[in-house]
């Protein structure tokens, strides 16, 4: 099998493509620079030159494997736009092989309690983009496609991805981690490696699925900071910051942080065997954050 990767030298990326070499499926991974080509060679796979704004390239590595996973992200003010077109050239290449298309637990807004895919959209600012591409890319399974959709959570692990950027390094650069209002809202997590298993699992998932990629762990924004806080050697060292505050330091990234999340994980471990193993997110973060 070989399996057409965007994304493959990023965050997720990387343990995805770690994943599916381990399975001994071949992967051919989009790379725009010299130092992504070695990365994602460095991790096995095969490199196709390009971007997400070249769609030829898109349509045709999609047409040479087996199954494709978009994880991909374009930073532009165009980024719907974008992956708007990049999702349709992989879809028109892939055909009725699987296709896998990244979306984000962001887009359910505040839960109120523990809800699945199923539940209802509200999503912040950020992510409001992500609605009608989604719908696009499902409403291709009524053509006898195989679009999937994997909603990743707040990742960590790998001393990396936004809390990581938004958090851990601030917060050892200032002293205290940051922490959006008083904290008491839930953040649903998921490790980067059980991550990775999931997108694998979803190349096999019925056409038209939709998967929250969380691991079932729920803590509180505040329980994080207070974790990342140990990680650092200064324990409780948090310092809480107004809706205004936190924007402007980090942006509109913000407002995601704010929500108050809960989400399972169950369809997936239902319906693909998925089983994440990393579930103790806090001790996770609170030894390994400051490496």
């Amino acid at each position: 099998m070989k399996v057409f990767v965007t994304g493959g030298s990023g965050y997720i990326g990387r343990a995805t493509v770690e994943a599916l070499v381990r399975r001994g499926i071949e992967v051919a991974a989009l790379v725009r620079s010299d130092a992504s080509e070695r990365i994602v060679t460095g991790l096995g796979a095969g490199a196709v030159r390009g971007e997400l704004t070249d769609v030829s390239v898109l349509r045709g590595a999609a047409r040479a494997a087996d199954g494709v996973l978009h994880l991909g992200q374009y930073a532009g003010t165009d980024a719907a736009e974008v992956d708007r077109a990049a999702a349709g050239a992989m879809q028109d290449g892939a055909g009725a092989r699987p296709y896998v298309h990244t979306g984000g637990v962001w887009v359910y807004g505040d839960t109120a309690g523990i809800v699945d895919e199923d539940a209802p959209l509200n999503p912040p600012r950020l992510t409001a983009w992500r609605l009608e591409n989604e719908k696009r890319v499902l409403a291709r399974a009524a053509t006898g496609e195989r679009p999937v959709v994997v909603m990743p959570g707040l990742v960590y692990g790998r001393s990396a991805g936004l809390i990581e950027t938004f958090y851990a390094a601030p917060g050892r650069a200032a002293g205290a981690v940051p922490c959006v209002g008083d904290g008491s809202n839930h953040w649903s997590l998921v490790h980067v490696e059980d991550l990775a298993e999931l997108y694998v699992l979803a190349l096999a998932a019925p056409a038209g699925s939709v998967y929250a990629g969380v691991s079932d762990r729920n803590p509180t924004a505040l329980q994080v900071s207070e974790a990342l806080s140990r990680a650092m050697g200064r324990p409780g060292a948090v310092r809480h910051l107004s809706m205004d505050e936190a924007t402007e330091r980090m942006g509109p990234v913000a407002e995601a942080f704010a929500l108050d999340q809960q989400l399972t994980g169950a369809r997936a471990r239902r319906q693909l065997g998925w089983n994440p193993v990393r579930l103790d997110p806090l001790t996770e973060l609170a030894t390994h954050a400051a490496r």
